[in-house]
């Protein structure tokens, strides 16, 4: 059985930076009471895990929000939680099945609520879009197993979206994923190559995972910079351009960017996705 206790202790032997409480996940459209319970039992395991903590000089604990999709729970679980002396928090019970209407609501209520210096870690989210929209909302850390996973479907990460390896355009197409990426898949291999061992070889898998991980380090970086820099909208602006041609912008976009004063050039009808 994995108790708090126990989840600690295997966290601090393998030693990571920054390791997570043990916390009570529901689905995401669950409603009703099991949802408080959930929200509770996570604030009495935290204070289990950080009494069994053995390096808190090296390694941080971060505790999870949860709450769902109800406005008053997860602002009651983040408020719990505040009253902790911890390094970090972090947003889960998301990108579970929720609509991206009410995902990007909840993201933007926690980072609201959370104090601004001190790193906020969303959990389980990696498509791109949702890379800079939840940066502007105010999310600091992402995590995603999207990188890999579609890299074993034999596509990689461009800036316009993705690139489908196995369709048979990309048969004599001797140019790398990315002219840009400087990853050693970009360096070596042709999207010919790729394409012939995407559905035979197991390194294709490795391959696309090196370049589709290089490219969303990269984005990470661009969004920093942009930050640093204090152009952030200007960067968010041509990102989505990039990513949607077209400039139908899904709403939830549209209506994310604007809660933080970030509007999109709509020249099209707004998609209703």
């Amino acid at each position: 059985m994995l108790t708090p206790e126990r989840s600690i202790e295997i966290q601090n032997a393998i030693g990571a930076d920054i390791i997570m409480q043990l916390d009570d996940v529901v689905r995401t459209t669950t409603v009703g009471p099991r949802v408080e319970e959930a929200m509770h039992r996570t604030t009495r395991w935290l204070d289990r895990c950080l009494k069994a903590h053995q390096n808190a000089d090296t390694q941080n604990i971060f505790p999870i929000v949860q709450g769902g999709l109800n406005v008053a729970l997860r602002s009651e679980s983040a408020k719990q939680l505040m009253q902790r002396e911890v390094p970090g928090f972090a947003i889960g019970g998301l990108s579970g099945g929720e609509s991206k209407n009410d995902f990007w609501k909840m993201v933007h209520l926690t980072t609201d609520l959370l104090p601004e210096d001190k790193p906020r870690y969303l959990m389980g989210v990696g498509f791109a879009p949702d890379l800079v929209v939840c940066s502007a909302l105010g999310v600091d850390m992402f995590d995603c197993v999207f990188p890999t996973r579609t890299a074993r479907f034999g596509c990689a990460l461009i800036h316009s979206g993705q690139l489908n390896l196995k369709q048979k355009i990309y048969a004599k197409d001797f140019q790398p994923i990315d002219e840009e990426c400087e990853c050693s898949t970009c360096k070596r291999y042709t999207r010919a190559y790729l394409h012939t061992i995407v559905t035979n070889e197991t390194v294709s898998c490795h391959l696309l995972s090196v370049h589709n991980i290089s490219y969303q380090l990269r984005l990470m970086k661009s969004i920093r910079k942009s930050i640093e820099q204090q152009c952030f909208p200007e960067f968010v602006r041509k990102f989505m351009a990039n990513m949607y041609a077209s400039k139908e912008y899904p709403q939830w976009i549209v209506d994310a960017l604007l809660a933080v004063n970030i509007h999109l050039d709509l020249a099209a009808p707004i998609a209703e996705k």
